[in-house]
């Protein structure tokens, strides 16, 4: 089984310290790491999706990590299962 989780930051301002430590902690089960947001010469976005795939049986520590970013007030987090 492959999983894929989207964290969508809605202000990085003030988010993106407290999900770089959770990334960071639970590096050792994520495989791919895919960063997003708007950005130009003008303007910069505080808003961002982070993209993750992880490594195969690790439901209990993917479901932890899940739950630590949904205790964050800006993150929405979406996951698909193949």
């Amino acid at each position: 089984m492959r999983q894929i989780m989207g964290i969508q930051v809605g202000n990085r301002e003030s988010e993106a310290l407290k999900v770089q430590e959770l990334l960071s902690k639970n590096g050792c089960i994520i495989k791919t790491r895919l960063g997003l947001h708007e950005s130009s010469e003008e303007l910069c976005s505080i808003t961002g999706l982070i993209i993750l795939e992880f490594l195969p049986d690790k439901d209990d520590e993917i479901s932890k990590m899940e739950n630590e970013l949904n205790n964050l007030s800006s993150i929405i987090v979406k996951k698909m299962i193949f």
